[in-house]
């Protein structure tokens, strides 16, 4: 990557230069920061120890937990430090990475639901080709497809941002390095930049909106020809889950991006990000993990063999 700039660090302005704000934010964002972690990584260590949830539905479900978890560490310790300290300095290098890796995973997720929704597709849809069609390798191919995929598309907004010149303002109107605070910062000529910019990510998004949507469109259309109860509950319900997850992320992207850049104010702009990269990371699980039986019952077995382990009786 070629450095034409003379900008050396940033200053990420944050969320607020209220003082009194600083030490209640901090507290919320660390009680979120820890319900992520906790929840995302123990999600992904159920779905590993439990040997009923080794299936296609939960290999996605731990994949979509490891990007939560990566998208959303890769922003929120800065935006705690700037809170706690006053530290906003981000040199040029670590900014770079911080857009990569936020890039690169949200472009993942992207995928991956997309891939959730195929699957949920072929469950609902294609019952007795369900195993045949969704085999190990298919899977694999698909997640490994999200990621690549999904560094990729990091690796041209990364290129596309930092071979521009940044020779004035050093002021990031955001808490983290998000590709258009920084496009805009630039002294030379950013259309090329922004085209790109909105291509890109207008593509990733639409390619996997159609799949989600044709998805779900088969899938009523499959559950509404079905004439018993049960068996309507059991198809719709594997997929609550999935499609209450899709609604909260997509639902935020299409109101963040949906409205024309001169209807945008920075405030609102700041809050709705902090929803897509703090928010929903936290969600997710909590929303699988309350919606889906086999999540709770697996839960209360790791909690009995815990107790038992520790020689708690009931």
């Amino acid at each position: 990557m070629e450095n034409n700039t003379v900008v050396m660090e940033f200053i990420l302005l944050g969320l607020t230069n209220a003082p009194e704000l600083q030490i209640p934010l901090f507290i919320v964002f660390t009680l979120i920061c820890l319900i992520n972690v906790v929840g995302n990584l123990g999600m992904m260590v159920l779905i590993l120890l439990d040997s009923h949830l080794h299936m296609p539905m939960y290999f996605f479900l731990s994949n979509l937990s490891l990007v939560d978890f990566c998208y959303s560490t890769a922003v929120t310790p800065k935006v705690m430090a700037g809170l706690l300290v006053g530290d906003k300095v981000i040199s040029y290098n670590v900014c770079a990475a911080q857009m990569f890796f936020f890039v690169a995973f949200t472009t993942a997720e992207n995928l991956l639901l997309a891939s959730m929704a195929y699957d949920r597709y072929t469950a609902v849809c294609k019952p007795l080709h369900y195993t045949t069609i969704m085999t190990t390798n298919v899977c694999a191919h698909l997640a490994i497809g999200s990621y690549v995929c999904g560094f990729l598309n990091a690796s041209i907004h990364i290129r596309d941002t930092f071979s521009l010149s940044f020779c004035m303002s050093n002021l990031v109107h955001h808490f983290f390095c998000d590709v258009p605070a920084v496009i805009a910062l630039s002294c030379s000529d950013r259309h090329v930049s922004e085209l790109v910019l909105v291509v890109v990510a207008s593509f990733n998004i639409l390619i996997a909106l159609f799949i989600i949507l044709i998805s779900y469109l088969f899938i009523f259309i499959t559950i509404l020809k079905m004439h018993t109860a049960e068996g309507y509950q059991k198809a719709l319900s594997p997929c609550a889950s999935h499609f209450t997850t899709v609604s909260i992320f997509y639902g935020t992207v299409i109101f963040m991006y949906s409205q024309p850049s001169s209807t945008h104010s920075r405030d609102s702009d700041k809050m709705i990000s902090v929803f897509y990269t703090m928010v929903i990371p936290m969600l997710n699980p909590l929303v699988y993990s309350l919606r889906n039986k086999e999540v709770k019952t697996a839960f209360k077995k790791v909690v009995e063999k815990v107790k038992l382990s520790l020689g708690y009786t009931s």
